[in-house]
């Protein structure tokens, strides 16, 4: 933890708040409000306020009793700035793609979506559905729906009612946290791409494997993506061993920022 500052004479709402993120940050969270009020030198009130409004916008969260902890978009905004590293996620990303032939795309968490922040391969040797930047919602993708399988039931079943997205049969999701790793066969379904596509774009196989946080909470994750006119469903599926081993790698990378 941070020193306590002497003095908050002069110090702005922007600059109280950007003292309480760091003090919430701070290894050995979740931490109790008064601790987080004296490690940062904000009045107790203040700080209740503050974090009050970091949790209704989704950059921290509470148990209620008073205990607060790093939230879902601080988290998703922290694994974003930690994507741009040389040397680090893009490296192996590529390295996924070189291995498999396969498109690989990294999407992380905000709220009932995904968006897509890294990417190799796409283009070869077809153009994915999947672009950067794009967002979609959770259950209409392999790497949403490998999120909502590790979120508590209930939870993953809201986003999906929110979405206006029928709910999932018992134990489909089951079956992936069982397998670790979801698949979208379109070419079963016969729908378009499961990642956002719109009309005309090739129908295609994505498994995905999640990333989660030091807590344990899926933030996202890695998908493979072929044509399914090119690769069998086995064929993709061969190469889960290979996106576990890298979704892994990518949390390491991660937590390390």
């Amino acid at each position: 933890m941070s020193a306590v500052r002497s003095s908050m004479a002069g110090s702005s709402a922007l600059e109280k708040t950007l003292r309480i993120i760091e003090e919430l940050s701070a290894p050995g969270g979740p931490h109790r409000l008064a601790e987080v009020a004296a490690a940062s030198g904000v009045p107790k009130s203040s700080t209740y306020r503050i974090l009050a409004s970091l949790v209704e916008q989704g950059y921290a969260v509470t148990d209620g009793e008073g205990s607060y902890g790093i939230g879902l978009r601080l988290r998703s905004v922290a694994a974003g700035v930690c994507a741009e590293r040389p040397g680090g996620i893009t490296e192996l990303l590529e390295f996924l793609h070189r291995g498999t032939g396969h498109a690989v795309h990294l999407a992380l968490r905000h709220g009932a979506a995904l968006t897509y922040i890294r990417e190799a391969g796409s283009g070869r040797p077809f153009r994915s559905p999947a672009r950067l930047g794009m967002s979609v919602a959770l259950h209409s993708t392999a790497i949403g729906r490998s999120v909502l399988a590790h979120l508590p039931p209930q939870e993953a079943q809201a986003l999906c009612r929110a979405a206006g997205a029928p709910a999932y049969a018992p134990g489909e999701l089951g079956a992936v946290r069982e397998h670790g790793y979801a698949l979208d066969d379109a070419a079963d379904d016969g729908a378009g791409a499961g990642a956002g596509s719109g009309s005309g774009s090739p129908a295609v196989r994505s498994l995905a494997a999640p990333v989660f946080g030091h807590d344990g909470a899926p933030v996202g994750g890695i998908s493979l993506t072929a044509a399914a006119a090119l690769t069998t469903r086995a064929e993709l599926e061969r190469f889960s061993p290979a996106l576990l081993e890298a979704a892994r790698g990518v949390e390491l990378l991660l937590r390390r920022g």
